[in-house]
């Protein structure tokens, strides 16, 4: 049974392409465009791996990924943070909500892949 992986992002364009290069690479990818419905889908589909968008409406990746790592029920459940934001000062914010790593847009598919693959396997 192939690993599943949660896609979080408000562009569908963008889940699209993370979907099907995970799918490639043998995972299992399932994409949410509402960061108000990740604990309830999370729930539901039991993921391996959280991807997730950074800059989103009303509720934007770090508070998401920091609401998730805080929980009980989601708290085990590794996040990779997808983000234009390249800096230093953003992936240690994104470290310091919890997330598990941190990969910078525009993104390769063997930068993408390599990330899933070096947190989950």
């Amino acid at each position: 049974m192939p690993k599943k992986v949660l896609i979080v992002d408000d562009s569908q364009a963008e889940s699209r392409l993370i979907q099907s290069l995970l799918q490639v690479a043998g995972y299992a990818a399932v994409a949410l465009s509402d960061p108000h419905r990740i604990e309830q889908t999370a729930a539901a589909e039991q993921p391996n791996l959280i991807l997730m968008d950074v800059v989103m409406p009303g509720r934007n990746g770090f508070q998401a990924c920091r609401e998730l790592k805080n929980s009980a029920e989601f708290g085990a459940i590794p996040i990779v943070l997808i983000s234009s934001k390249s800096g230093e000062s953003d992936r240690f914010w994104g470290k310091q909500q919890g997330a598990d790593g941190y990969v910078v847009k525009p993104f390769t598919g063997e930068d993408l892949v390599g990330e899933v693959r070096r947190v989950i396997g």
